[in-house]
C-alpha cells in the first residue's frame, strides 16, 4: 500500500477539481460548490488512508518518488513525507473542506448584499469591513465575486500547500513556495475587505522579497554541492555537504529571512495583521492555519539540518526574537478593537512559541513546536471561522459594536469561547500540551527565555477572555441598524465542529501525533548535530545524556 504514489495523487486531486470547475457553466453556483466540497473530501479520505499506511518505525521519508525534471541542473520532481510533513498535510486535508463549507456563500455577492436582516447600504459596513487603520478610509468598490473562481483558487492553493510540504528537492520546494503565493494573492485581492488591494500587494511583496533571498541561498547551495562533486538539490545529499561556517551563516540567513517572513516571526510580521484582517474568512483560515506554517516547517526541514553550525551560532539571537514576538504580539492583541486583527496578532505570539521550541534544540521543544503548528491551525482556524460568522451577521469587525451576543446566539458564543480557550492553552485542550512541551524544552537550555515566554500565557488569557466578555456578555448591543442576531445554523455548526472535536480529542490524547512526529524530530536533531541537555542530579552532579 505504501508503494502507491500517495503524495502525487493527493496533490493532483484538488488541481483536477479546479480544472473541472473551470469547465463548468459560469452560473451553476451550487454545482461549483458541491464539486469543490466533494474534491476536498476525496483529498481528506486519501490523506487518512496515507496516514494509516505511514509506519512511524520505518524509514524517515516514506511515499518517496523521484524523477528527473531538469537533469542538466540536478533538479528532480522528488517528494516524500516524514512525520512532520505528514501531520501538516493532514492539517491541510482537514481545513480545506471546513473552509469550503464555512465559505459557502462568501463569494455569492458583496457582503452587505447577502447578510439577512441588514441594510444593503450601510456606512458601518463600508467603514469597518477593513478594520484597523482602514476603518476611516473611503469605502472601496464592492469586490467582483465569482463563485467558480473562489473555489477554484482554494483548490489550487491546496495543491500548492501539499506540494511545499511534500517536496524533498530544494528547488521543487522553492517552486511550490513561490507558486502558492498567487492563489492567496487573488483570494485576498478579489474577495477581501475594502483595503484588500493594499493587503494583497503587501503580502505579495513581503513574500517575494523573502523568496528572492531564498533563491540566492538555493543557488548558493547548488554551487557548494557542485564544488564537492555533482551539483544537486536533493535534501538528503545536501545534508552530507561540508560547508564552512561563514558560508553556512550566509546561506542560513537567506533561508531564515524568507521563512521568518512567511512564519511570520518578529520583526518580519508586519504584513500579517493587514492580510489576516482583509482576507475573506476562509482565506484567513488557510493563510494563518497553513501557509504561515511553511516558515516554521522550513526552519526544521532546511535551516537546522543543512546549516547546523550557523544554527548553533545564531540560535540564541533567534530565541530573543521569539520571546519579543510572544510578548509584543500579545500586548498588541490586547489593544485591538478589530476582531480579525486581534486574532492575527495572537498568531504573531503563537509563532514566537513555535520558533522558541524549534531553536531551543531539545526534542521536547521541537516536538512541542510541531504539535503547536497543528494545534494552532485548529484553534486559530476555529477562531477565524466564528469571528467570520459573527461579522457576517453584524457586518462590523469592531469589538465595541457588540455586547451580549450570547443571549441571542448561545451556540455562536459557545464555539467562540471553546476556540478561545484552546488558543490560550487551557489544560484539556490540544494547544496546552504543545505549549507545555515548548516551555519545558526551552527551560532546559534557556531558562530565562522560558520564564519570559510564560508571561505570554497570562497575556493570552487576558486578550482572549476580554474579547469574549466584551462581545458575548453584558448588556445587549449590536451594530447600528440591527435588532437581533441569528444563531449558527446547521452548515456553520458542521463546518466548525470537526475543529472543536479535534481540539478536545488531541487535548486528552495527543499520542497519535507524538508517535508520528518524534522519529522525525530525532532525525532533525541528529542532522543538526545537537542533543538534549544532560539533566542535573543533586548538587553539581551531571547525569549522562539520554541520547
Amino acid at each position: 500500500m505504501s508503494s502507491l504514489p500517495w503524495l502525487t495523487v493527493i496533490g493532483l486531486v484538488p488541481l483536477l477539481g479546479a480544472l473541472v470547475l473551470a469547465a463548468l457553466p459560469r452560473g451553476a453556483h451550487y454545482l461549483h460548490k458541491m464539486v469543490a466540497l466533494g474534491t476536498s473530501l476525496v483529498v481528506l479520505v486519501l490523506t487518512i488512508a496515507m496516514c494509516a499506511a505511514f509506519d512511524p518505525a520505518g524509514d524517515r521519508f516514506q511515499f518517496v518518488q523521484a524523477y528527473d525534471w531538469i537533469p542538466a541542473f540536478g533538479v528532480q520532481y522528488a517528494v516524500g513525507a516524514d512525520g512532520i510533513a505528514l501531520v501538516l498535510i493532514a492539517l491541510i486535508a482537514v481545513l480545506v473542506p471546513v473552509v469550503i463549507l464555512a465559505s459557502w456563500h462568501d463569494a455569492d455577492a458583496p457582503l452587505a448584499a447577502h447578510v439577512a436582516g441588514a441594510p444593503a447600504t450601510s456606512a458601518r459596513v463600508s467603514s469597518t469591513a477593513g478594520g484597523g487603520a482602514g476603518a476611516d478610509a473611503e469605502p472601496a468598490p464592492a469586490p467582483k465575486r465569482g463563485v467558480r473562481t473562489f473555489f477554484a483558487l482554494v483548490l489550487v492553493l491546496e495543491t500548492m500547500m501539499i506540494g511545499v510540504f511534500a517536496a524533498t528537492d530544494v528547488f521543487l520546494f522553492y517552486v511550490f513556495f513561490e507558486a502558492m503565493l498567487l492563489p492567496m494573492y487573488f483570494l485576498i485581492g478579489l474577495y477581501g475587505g475594502p483595503r484588500r488591494s493594499y493587503a494583497a500587494m503587501k503580502f505579495l511583496l513581503y513574500s517575494l522579497a523573502g523568496g528572492l533571498l531564498m533563491l540566492a541561498a538555493v543557488i548558493g547551495l547548488y554551487v557548494v554541492s557542485a564544488s564537492q562533486g555533482e551539483g544537486t538539490f536533493a535534501f538528503e545529499r545536501l545534508t552530507e555537504l561540508e560547508i564552512s561556517t561563514p558560508v553556512q551563516i550566509a546561506l542560513f540567513s537567506g533561508f531564515f529571512i524568507a521563512f521568518a517572513i512567511k512564519a511570520p516571526l518578529f520583526p518580519f510580521h508586519t504584513w500579517l495583521p493587514d492580510a489576516g484582517a482583509e482576507s475573506p474568512v476562509g482565506g484567513a483560515v488557510l493563510l494563518v492555519g497553513v501557509l504561515d506554517k511553511v516558515g516554521t516547517f522550513g526552519f526544521l526541514r532546511y535551516c537546522l539540518p543543512l546549516f547546523p553550525e550557523a544554527s548553533r551560532i545564531l540560535g540564541p539571537y533567534i530565541i530573543v526574537l521569539c520571546v519579543i514576538g510572544i510578548l509584543y504580539g500579545a500586548l498588541l492583541a490586547m489593544g485591538q478593537k478589530d476582531l480579525k486583527r486581534l486574532i492575527s496578532y495572537t498568531s504573531v505570539a503563537h509563532f514566537g512559541f513555535i520558533g522558541l521550541g524549534i531553536f531551543a534544540f531539545t526534542t521536547q521543544g521541537q516536538t512541542g513546536a510541531v504539535l503547536y503548528m497543528v494545534n494552532h491551525g485548529l484553534s486559530t482556524g476555529a477562531l477565524f471561522l466564528v469571528a467570520g460568522f459573527l461579522i457576517a451577521r453584524g457586518r462590523s469587525r469592531l469589538i465595541p459594536d457588540y455586547s451580549g451576543v450570547a443571549a441571542l446566539a448561545p451556540i455562536l458564543a459557545g464555539t467562540f469561547l471553546l476556540a478561545g480557550l484552546s488558543s490560550l492553552a487551557l489544560p484539556g485542550l490540544s494547544t496546552f500540551i504543545s505549549e507545555f512541551l515548548v516551555l519545558i524544552g526551552t527551560f532546559s537550555r534557556y531558562p530565562v527565555a522560558a520564564v519570559l515566554a510564560a508571561l505570554g500565557v497570562i497575556l493570552a488569557a487576558i486578550y482572549i477572555l476580554l474579547a469574549y466578555q466584551r462581545t458575548m456578555q453584558g448588556t445587549l448591543r449590536l451594530p447600528s441598524g440591527l435588532t437581533t442576531i441569528k444563531d449558527l445554523h446547521l452548515r456553520e455548526v458542521l463546518a466548525v465542529a470537526p475543529l472543536l472535536a479535534l481540539m478536545i480529542f488531541l487535548g486528552f490524547y495527543p499520542k497519535p501525533l507524538t508517535d508520528v512526529v518524534n522519529p522525525a524530530v530525532d532525525a532533525t536533531m541528529q542532522d543538526a548535530g545537537r542533543s538534549d541537555p544532560a539533566p542535573t542530579q543533586g548538587r553539581g552532579e551531571t547525569a549522562a545524556p539520554a541520547r
